[in-house]
């Protein structure tokens, strides 16, 4: 999971609830000090939530763009059901594109940015509806399912969580794979934000991880301009994948040195710089 360096908002970043026709959402959302260029939505992926593009937002608005990082249901702070049909890929697509609406940008003009399971829901969302957006960047996210490896992990954790509550299957975690880089304190944020998690949202989300098809064609389709994003290492996808799914796309390629699963933690401000370039870089709509 990705390991925030902080959880407390920068000055340019507002916590705030996104109210939508499909309920409400947590977001931190973050305004230049000048005229937004445009404006970016970004999903976490899974176990994660919107925190951990907190270093993203100072560099990004720095840059010139408003950028909204959003807890999806059942993440988090935004609240869920506790039950597994309500996190369909579907549904939590209908979310991103209410979420979308919300924000009062106008049509093709969003920037959307998924991290790993968010990458998957967000091309879900354009599959749906393109209209609202002007990009889209899949950051570690993959064509299809995750590796072998990743699929027992997702099983095992799911399992745990049928039987045992949040706080068990934590200490479980936390014993067999104790964190290895410092994150806030002694981790009490990390737990937090894990404890308020829907264990129903992971077990659904889980399931799609380890069964996701490829639609990467289907999304070229679409014609949307597509930024793949990752780092030169990653145990959920090789990174191999990542290279043919951008050629397929013809979209734009991006490696960042020294990151692995999450760049946006181990090298935000490398992130933000190649974030902002494909952004500055697309014609006006």
């Amino acid at each position: 999971m990705s390991r925030p360096p902080t959880f407390a908002p920068p000055p340019c970043a507002d916590a705030r609830v996104l109210a939508t026709e499909r309920g409400d959402f947590a977001v931190l959302d973050a305004v230049p000090s000048t005229p937004a260029r445009a404006t970016a939505l970004l999903l976490p992926g899974y176990t994660g939530s919107k925190e951990d593009f907190i270093a993203l937002l100072e560099p990004l608005t720095g840059a010139g763009y408003r950028v909204v990082a959003v807890d999806g249901r059942g993440q988090f702070e935004s609240k869920g059901t506790d039950r597994q049909e309500s996190y369909t890929q579907g549904e939590l697509a209908r979310d991103v594109l209410a979420q979308a609406a919300a924000l009062g940008v106008g049509p093709g003009e969003l920037h959307l940015l998924g991290h790993s399971l968010g990458g998957q829901i967000a091309r879900a969302a354009v599959l749906l509806d393109a209209t609202p957006f002007r990009s889209l960047t899949l950051m570690s996210s993959g064509p299809a399912e995750v590796v072998a490896a990743q699929r027992d992990k997702v099983k095992m954790l799911s399992d745990a969580l049928s039987v045992l509550s949040m706080d068990e299957v934590w200490q479980a975690m936390q014993a067999m794979d104790p964190p290895q880089d410092a994150d806030t304190g002694d981790g009490a944020d990390m737990r937090r934000r894990w404890l308020a998690h829907n264990p129903a949202q992971l077990i659904a989300t889980g399931a799609q991880l380890a069964a996701e098809p490829d639609r990467v064609a289907e999304l070229a389709a679409v014609g949307l301009p597509v930024h793949v994003l990752s780092g030169e290492r990653d145990d959920v996808w090789p990174v191999e994948q990542f290279d043919a799914m951008a050629r397929r796309l013809g979209a734009r390629r991006t490696t960042i040195a020294g990151a692995e699963h999450s760049p946006n933690t181990a090298r935000p401000q490398e992130t933000a710089k190649a974030l902002a370039a494909f952004w500055d870089g697309l014609p006006v709509a």
